[in-house]
């Protein structure tokens, strides 16, 4: 089984995060214990169902072929009992993509006992649903490990409010318009409605 994933960070972030037990133990579908024995060994106990059997599995992984942060191999076998047993590999290769990592593998597994009687098709589907979980834990899992880029500040509201006028409306008024005090004016202009008002009732 081959495949590709494309993590959201740096390669030596990614290269980091396939060497961290807590990580791996993290992303793997049903592990229950993922123990460092030394730089290139662990053991692991996972619970597994593939179809009808349910089974947990313990054993050793080995890591070989280590290219520090390009590549490396990773080898194992576990026993699960009177469902059978398991053992392979996998090679995963890890390139720059832009800001990206490109993390790409080539598994091969070999399978007996109960679970290899479940025919081939079942056991790769299986196998490529444990391996798309993996991958949608880890990348998740990696992406929480990248210090991600502060949102700037909100900028101060802006006070939509006009400012008080600076100069009053009397101000406006000149105090002797044509010559004349503005009392003269508002007397003039008293008697004009009073004329107004004297004419109009003649009128009647």
């Amino acid at each position: 089984m081959t495949g590709e994933r494309r993590i959201p960070a740096p390669r030596q972030v990614v290269w980091d995060a396939l060497n961290d037990v807590a990580v791996l133990k993290a992303s793997i579908p049903g592990c229950e214990s993922l123990d460092k024995t030394s730089d290139t060994t662990m053991t692991a106990k996972a619970a597994i169902k593939l179809g009808p059997i349910s089974a947990k599995f313990s054993g050793n992984v080995q890591l070989s072929d280590i290219d520090a942060p390009n590549s490396y191999t990773i080898g194992g076998e576990g026993q699960g009992g009177v469902a059978g047993f398991a053992k392979g590999g996998a090679k995963v290769f890890l390139t720059d993509d832009g800001a990206d990592t490109l993390l790409r593998y080539e598994v091969n597994a070999q399978v007996g006992g109960k679970i290899a009687q479940l025919g081939a098709r079942l056991i790769d589907a299986t196998a490529k649903q444990m391996a798309d979980a993996f991958f949608d834990r880890f990348s998740a899992q990696v992406k929480a490990m990248v210090p991600q880029p502060e949102e700037p500040a909100a900028p101060p509201p802006v006070d939509m409010t006009m400012p008080p006028s600076a100069i009053g409306i009397g101000a406006l008024i000149p105090r002797e318009p044509f010559g004349l005090p503005v009392a003269a004016w508002i007397g003039i202009g008293a008697f004009a409605v009073m004329m107004v008002l004297v004419i109009g009732s003649l009128l009647k």
